[in-house]
């Protein structure tokens, strides 16, 4: 049997230390992506209720049924991305499209929207353009470095 000197508890002396080191810097540079990209994911929950939360789900049931299906592929977009973050750099920019589209969806699929919806689908498609961006820029970021 060898005899092993270390203290208990340090792995200075393990084969794969270097590995695991690098292994844990890289999860640690994304973590504050995979934050943002949590973020995505609650304002794609957001977006698939609001026609119920802000009530006019039963007045324009073509813009609920886009926001309905926007905001539930923006929150699995957002669960993909937080769950593999540095391979999220593409699906940024689908979350931003889709964001874009729930900017513009109260014109484009209904006639006539009123206040709330409008206020809805601009304030939520913004704050998922901007975590879109966020993320993607801390990816660029992290790349670089």
């Amino acid at each position: 049997m060898a005899d092993v000197s270390h203290r208990p508890g340090d792995i200075a002396g393990h084969p794969d230390a270097s590995e695991m080191r690098d292994r844990y810097a890289r999860m640690l540079q994304t973590r504050g992506v995979a934050a943002v990209e949590e973020l995505v994911i609650l304002a794609g929950l957001y977006a698939a209720i609001s026609a119920w939360t802000v009530h006019f789900s039963a007045a324009r049931p073509e813009l609920a049924i886009s926001n309905l299906i926007v905001g539930l592929s923006i929150a699995a977009l957002g669960l993909c991305m937080s769950m593999a973050p540095e391979r999220s750099q593409d699906l940024n920019f689908v979350v931003l499209l889709m964001g874009a589209w729930l900017i513009a969806s109260p014109w484009v699929v209904t006639r006539n929207p009123d206040t709330g919806m409008i206020l809805s689908n601009v304030i939520t498609g913004a704050c998922v353009c901007l975590f879109a961006l966020t993320a993607g820029g801390l990816l660029m970021s992290k790349r670089r470095t």
